[in-house]
């Protein structure tokens, strides 16, 4: 037998009431769960005891100032032990926050009295139970009731049950975790991508071009902002090289007039720190962020760490870049594909030098008045690297958001998001189908949400998918309306609108691409002609900013439809967790963009709080139409009109259908 000392000795690591589970959460603990300022965030845990006693559990929340909240847990269904609480995160920096769980002495009790009183069973003994909890509660008088033979048990229980009594035992507490809260731009945003030389970019008779500046571009500013987009992306805006400049459509040999990738970084004109002269100078572009900035949109960079031969780092720092065998400077290549005109950085040549000199870059543009990055390839650069550099730059400005564009492996994806990227490009492009689109919502709405924000691009200058190469106007419609309102941040590369579907043969990208070349669109000649889906963009916006619920990650549930090609979700935000008024939308979406669909619809309507069986009105946000809805319904969605219902959920009055 152990002696005392030696029971004294054990350290359990579970506790007396096992808290297991915790979510937010990062895996392995390595980094700090994320979430933005405003973001309604589930805390959940696993909390179970022996025995049948019934438990208790809230989220203590510690904000950044040091103020406590407690927020109390709700088992989200008898017997899988997973509790639940909601709380708003107001505030930018890091929180702190844990469980606490206990037994529920008190309702353990009612628990065991409903049951035995009223069968007769053990009734004296059960009703001393009662009184003794109701003098420990500081209840005397109810006590007293309770305790008094003369009265029948049904009375003696009724008062019993009328007393509100806090009785807790086997108090315990889950560890500590952080939360890292950044501001809302991290987490929500409509972004516009488009290329500055080909805004206001005029060809001449003899097929010459001239290029667009930040002046003429800004003249797009206010259009892009009329369609409700808030942040507006340009790809590089520095020097292009000259050496191995590809021409139209990605051809090994360019014109004299060719303008070439602008991922081609470098030249006599400067690298990463300059501005392409045909763009004009640093004065132009701070005139560019002004236009912005008074028509409420955020300018996005890219961050794109690569060279053109042509680059002032190739030959002030040769380190930096891998040597073949032959002595010559390795270019990118991803066989049997070949980027002649791209040098990748060896970020394991001179590791410290090369980190020094990114900062520079990077704090220099923060301090003309850049706030995000777009990161271009972001996976083939060491995650070491991102940690230092995300880590380094938000302890000085919180503000500054990255956004990885990383189409890559799962493992590689998520650890960029884990490590500090703020946002994420995301497999929803070739996700086409009801069954892969359940998935994957389901997938970043509560999976990986801790720490993964998905950005849902609808299409980019090198991805033009199958779906929108051949499905119509249907298709650019069914893309948009679910990147809208599935994500909190989405976004399109101009031309979208115009609904820009032929393809480079044998490729999955634009023909004509603009990477390479110049394009000068029509705008107002599209608008005029009625060419456009500006205006469903801009409806789309409009809805996001009327409806709190669109602007959630975490809050996505997937209902069921009768058809394969009916996809059915909604999204809910309480009221009271917002001190406005509950927000619920119901999105339905024919994702067969060459048919018509008819089947039923079938809801759990308590994901959207409404209870179940309760009839309540919903009315199409894109069309204006209303019906009147319950946990089954009857839809019809033509791909050749409107191919997807947004639907706002409205509880019908009792008295107005008595």
């Amino acid at each position: 037998m152990a002696t005392l000392d030696e029971r004294d000795a054990f350290h359990p690591l579970i506790g007396r009431i096992p808290i297991r589970h915790l979510r937010p959460h990062q895996p392995e603990g390595l980094w700090p769960a994320k979430a933005y300022e405003g973001e309604v965030v589930p805390f959940e845990a696993t909390i179970f005891r022996e025995g049948h006693d019934l438990l208790g559990a809230e989220v203590v929340l510690v904000s950044p100032s040091g103020a406590e909240s407690v927020h109390p847990m709700t088992l989200e269904a008898a017997g899988t032990d997973h509790w639940v609480a909601l709380a708003l995160i107001d505030a930018i920096g890091t929180w702190h926050w844990r469980v606490r769980a206990f037994s529920d002495d008190w309702a353990t009790w009612v628990h065991t009295s409903e049951i035995k009183i009223p069968a007769g069973i053990d009734t004296e003994l059960v009703f001393a139970g009662g009184v003794d909890l109701l003098k420990k509660a500081g209840m005397p008088d109810v006590a007293k009731v309770v305790a008094t033979k003369r009265l029948s048990p049904a009375a003696r229980l009724a008062a019993a049950l009328g007393a509100t009594v806090q009785s807790r035992s086997l108090v315990t507490e889950s560890e500590t975790l952080p939360l890292r809260v950044e501001r809302a731009r991290a987490g929500v945003g409509s972004w516009y991508e488009f290329f500055p030389r080909s805004e206001g970019a005029k060809q001449a008779k003899d097929g010459t071009w001239t290029s667009g500046t930040f002046r003429t571009a800004a003249k797009r500013i206010p259009a892009v902002s009329d369609m409700g987009f808030d942040v507006l992306y340009l790809p590089p805006i520095h020097p292009i090289g000259t050496a191995f400049r590809k021409g139209p459509n990605n051809t090994l040999t360019a014109g004299a007039g060719d303008p070439g990738s602008p991922w081609a970084i470098g030249a006599a004109d400067g690298g990463h720190d300059a501005i392409h002269p045909d763009l004009g100078t640093i004065k132009d572009f701070s005139y560019f962020l002004g236009v912005a900035k008074r028509n409420g949109i955020e300018v996005a960079i890219d961050l794109a760490l690569q060279c053109s031969p042509d680059h002032p780092w190739v030959t002030e720092h040769p380190d930096w870049f891998t040597a073949r065998a032959d002595g010559s400077i390795a270019y990118a290549e991803n066989p049997p594909k070949k980027y002649q005109d791209i040098y990748p950085i060896n970020f394991d040549r001179d590791p410290v030098g090369l980190r020094e000199e990114i900062l520079r870059i990077v704090r220099y543009w923060i301090s003309v008045g850049v706030t995000i990055f777009r990161v271009d390839n972001p996976h083939t650069k060491p995650l070491q690297f991102w940690e230092w550099l995300i880590g380094t730059v938000n302890a000085e400005r919180p503000d500054i958001v990255f956004l990885a564009e990383a189409f890559t492996r799962p493992a590689m994806m998520q650890s960029l998001a884990q490590v500090g990227f703020q946002q994420s490009y995301t497999y929803f492009t070739w996700r086409n189908t009801k069954v892969e689109l359940e998935t994957y919502l389901t997938e970043v709405s509560t999976e990986t949400s801790g720490w993964f924000r998905p950005n849902f691009f609808v299409n980019t200058p090198d991805i033009l998918t199958e779906y929108l190469q051949f499905g119509g106007e249907a298709a650019y419609k069914v893309r948009a309306a679910i990147a809208a309102t599935g994500s909190p941040s989405w976004g399109v590369y101009a031309g979208y609108e115009l609904m820009e579907n032929v393809a480079r043969p044998g490729s999955e990208e634009n023909i004509d691409n603009e990477k390479y070349e110049y394009k000068n669109r029509d705008w107002a000649g599209h608008e005029k002609s009625g060419g456009t889906l500006a205006p469903y963009l801009t409806r789309l916006n409009l809805i996001r900013a009327a409806h709190p619920a669109l602007r959630q990650l975490r809050n996505l549930d997937v209902h069921w439809s009768d058809d394969d090609s009916i996809l059915v979700y909604s999204k809910y935000l309480p009221g009271a967790l917002t001190g406005g008024v509950d927000d619920a939308i119901i999105v339905v979406a024919n994702v067969d963009p060459h048919s018509v669909r008819e089947t039923m619809v079938h809801l759990d309507e308590s994901r959207f709080g409404i209870t179940p069986g309760t009839p309540f009105t919903v009315t199409d946000l894109i069309t204006g139409a209303s019906f009147q809805w319950g946990t089954d319904n009857y839809v019809r969605l033509d791909a050749f009109t409107e191919p997807v219902h947004i639907l706002h959920v409205t509880p019908v009055q009792r008295e107005a259908i008595s």
